[in-house]
């Protein structure tokens, strides 16, 4: 079993930056594949990058291309995800999740771990 606590929301004024942290216990999480998905109010959870157990190979969600980055430390046992160029619609709660395979996943399906969200507020 493996837990997935996040870090870094809050609120920032539109174009600044925030770095989201996921930090995982209970047993190591590679060789999982991991992902970051948000929410927004009355909205389905969506993809937002994903990283593979190795570090390399990531995918995005085209509306964060360019503006965010997904990384590891294994030895750490984290997940970051850096946002910059932050837009009033980036305003989500944000979900670290772990899956079960080494490739990078976009699909909520293939998670079997997630984290209890964190709030991030982009202000206009």
């Amino acid at each position: 079993q493996v837990q997935l606590v996040e870090s870094g929301g809050g609120l920032v004024q539109a174009g600044g930056s925030l770095r989201l942290s996921c930090a995982a216990s209970g047993r190591t999480f590679s060789p999982y594949a991991m992902g970051w998905f948000r929410q927004h109010p009355g909205k389905e959870r969506d993809f937002v990058a994903a990283i593979s157990w190795s570090g390399g190979s990531t995918l995005y969600a085209d509306s964060v291309k360019g503006r965010f980055t997904i990384s590891r430390d294994n030895a750490k046992n984290t997940v970051y995800l850096q946002m910059n160029s932050l837009k009033p619609e980036d305003t989500a709660v944000y979900y670290c999740a772990g899956s079960r395979t080494s490739n990078t996943q976009t699909s909520l399906r293939m998670y079997n771990y997630w984290g209890q969200g964190t709030q991030v507020t982009v202000s206009s």
